[in-house]
């Protein structure tokens, strides 16, 4: 493995490298571009508000950070030959990808939400504060952008139980960047800071290629933003109507993630809970596979398990650490209250956000292979239990001695609502963006399209 190099942190956006805060409040602004070289007059003025990656163990309000989708960069005027340099995923979008994905049936992007998939989504903003006070400065600087239409917000904040809607203590695993100012936590997985950051090596020694000019690429990476709407209560009709117990349904919820509510691995509490060790981040992500083959203690389907086989491959062809995500998520919507087993039709659920140098690779491989095949833990056509592609007729395998257990029947529990594939550049290409000449012919308004599909 190659030298560890020195990251440019005051380049690099700080969402890249840098957790939110355990208590949150948060926004999602999406605008469409009318006007290029207003837009790029505004967004220079909003150039001092974003957060880099650096000195972050510093007192701050907020975070700001700045991203933008293939349609966007082409608005503001980005080179043929610099828009041709990004992926072929990126450059399709995510909608188009929903065959990969699995977006079908239900999570079809016919049936997303408008604007996301559709051509009027051409910047994304991502606020984050410690407290509701805190977003006021970023919204109202985000709000004084000109030139642009806000064409989508989402609200987002930890709920009042600090979990997320399914009852799960979130946020707990995750990659440590080699050559990033953190320590790695106790069972971090050591990563080439190239497989999420352009302009460095990745796992084979040799920094990925990455959009051109090296000012554009440089400290950027690619971002997939999804929105999922957690059908709570289908999760805990399920749970009731299949176990055994109160305390079973606890266990089978467990099994299906991997990890008890409280955030304890299954790997160290395999028989009860411990909220103790789940709230312990020195020993919570502090496991491995190795001595449970079988998925006896932590099935092999299991959520985690999948999102983040760890070493149950090591004997297989794949290479887990090319594989690896880094994830920024927030929950949105209000909390179904405790014991409510039938739907309130309120829109709640998770906001998925993927960072890394490769979409295909990276996030549209995990979806794809890991979350919603089965053939490569040796479970067929299981899919993941918890937000795979289940529509009624979903499997998951509990192993046990003497019998196994197997849960049918799983509902689609999670629904996506829409995503788009953004481009998170570095503060300097931030710069080298907002200077671009207007691109030839380009009107200076865009109608406004009512439907995502009509320009798919």
């Amino acid at each position: 493995m190659c030298a560890v190099p020195s990251l440019e942190l005051d380049d690099i956006q700080g969402t890249v490298l840098r957790r939110r805060p355990d208590d949150y409040h948060g926004v999602y602004l999406l605008y469409r571009i009318d006007d290029p070289a207003a837009a790029k007059r505004s967004l220079r003025e909003v150039l001092p508000k974003i957060t880099s990656a650096a000195d972050w163990e510093l007192p701050r309000p907020f975070t700001l950070n700045v991203a933008f989708t293939y349609r966007g960069l082409a608005r503001l005027g980005v080179p043929q030959e610099s828009l041709a340099s990004f992926s072929e995923e990126f450059r399709a979008g995510m909608a188009a990808r929903k065959e990969v994905l699995g977006d079908l049936g239900a999570n079809d992007p016919d049936n997303w939400t408008p604007p996301l998939g559709g051509p009027d989504v051409h910047i994304g903003v991502m606020i984050i504060a410690e407290t509701p006070a805190g977003l006021h400065e970023p919204v109202d600087a985000a709000g004084r952008l000109a030139g642009v239409s806000l064409v989508y917000r989402l609200d987002v904040g930890v709920p009042v139980t600090g979990r997320e809607h399914f009852g799960f203590r979130d946020g707990i695993s995750s990659p440590y960047l080699l050559g990033s100012a953190d320590r790695p936590l106790p069972g971090q997985d050591s990563v080439q800071p190239g497989e999420f950051v352009f302009g460095y090596p990745d796992q084979s020694g040799v920094p990925p290629k990455g959009p051109v000019p090296d000012v554009l690429g440089r400290n950027g990476c690619y971002l997939a933003f999804r929105q999922m709407h957690s059908d709570v209560a289908a999760f805990r009709r399920y749970l009731r109507e299949t176990a055994r117990s109160a305390e079973d349904e606890e266990l089978l919820a467990a099994k299906i993630v991997g990890r008890w509510r409280s955030g304890a691995p299954l790997a160290l509490a395999p028989d009860h809970d411990d909220p103790e060790l789940g709230a312990d981040p020195m020993r919570n992500n502090d496991f491995r596979y190795q001595d449970d083959p079988r998925g006896l203690c932590v099935p092999r389907g299991a959520h985690i398990r999948r999102a983040n086989p760890r070493d149950s491959l090591v004997d297989t062809v794949v290479e887990t650490g090319i594989h690896r995500v880094l994830r920024r998520g927030a929950a949105y919507g209000p909390v179904l209250p405790d014991g409510v087993l039938e739907d309130d039709g309120a829109e709640r659920g998770i906001i998925f956000v993927f960072l890394g140098a490769s979409l295909s690779r990276q996030f549209e491989f995990v979806q794809q292979v890991w979350l919603n095949r089965g053939d490569f833990a040796g479970l067929g056509t299981e899919r993941d239990p918890l937000v795979g592609d289940n529509a009624g007729t979903g499997t998951h395998t509990i192993p046990a001695r003497p019998v196994r257990r197997r849960l049918t029947g799983l509902p689609r529990f999670v629904t996506v609502r829409g995503g788009e594939y953004c481009f998170l550049p570095g503060l300097a290409a931030l710069t080298w963006l907002t200077g671009l000449p207007d691109p030839a012919g380009a009107p200076s308004t865009t109608p406004h399209s009512s439907r995502p599909e009509d320009d798919r």
